[in-house]
């Protein structure tokens, strides 16, 4: 039996983090995650996969990651079922994640990996062209960075 997901994707919020009673810590956020195909109107649509991340990795996805921000998941899909307050059964699905990529960088500032550290560009090495002039034709050069602001986000 085999049961992985992969997922790339930005936060629909910033990631909640929670304590069961025996004091493991437990994030949960949600990952907008584009169709790879347009639908029959040309447009893209785009699923919101919740995620849950268990124990010290949930803690640093918590101290990290921001709405917005471009990540990477790989887990487990989980179905869980419960009985809400209605008494009617509701099915979840979520991807319980083993590993969390980062694939942006942040901005100095809260949540950021490196605070206080300003964007530079890297040096030089000896007898290679410059930065603007090896990535001219790359388009992963800019890290895959969209402006985005919060109006234009439909959540």
């Amino acid at each position: 039996m085999l049961n992985r997901i992969i997922l790339i994707g930005r936060l629909t919020q910033d990631p909640e983090l929670r304590y069961t009673q025996s004091g493991t810590a437990v994030a949960s956020f949600s990952l907008a995650v584009d169709r790879p195909r347009a639908n029959q109107s040309g447009e893209r649509e785009t699923d919101f996969i919740n995620i849950v991340v268990w124990q010290k990795l949930g803690e640093l996805c918590a101290q990290y990651l921001r709405k917005g921000r471009l990540a990477a998941v790989e887990g487990r899909l989980q179905i869980r079922q419960y009985e809400n307050r209605e008494g009617q059964k509701v099915r979840v699905a979520e991807v319980v994640a083993d590993n969390v990529r980062f694939l942006d960088r942040s901005e100095s500032g809260p949540g950021s990996m490196n605070p206080g550290a300003a964007e530079r560009p890297a040096p030089e090495a000896p007898g290679r062209a410059p930065a603007a002039n090896r990535y001219q034709d790359d388009p992963f050069a800019d890290d895959g960075r969209l402006d985005i602001v919060d109006d234009d986000l439909p959540f």
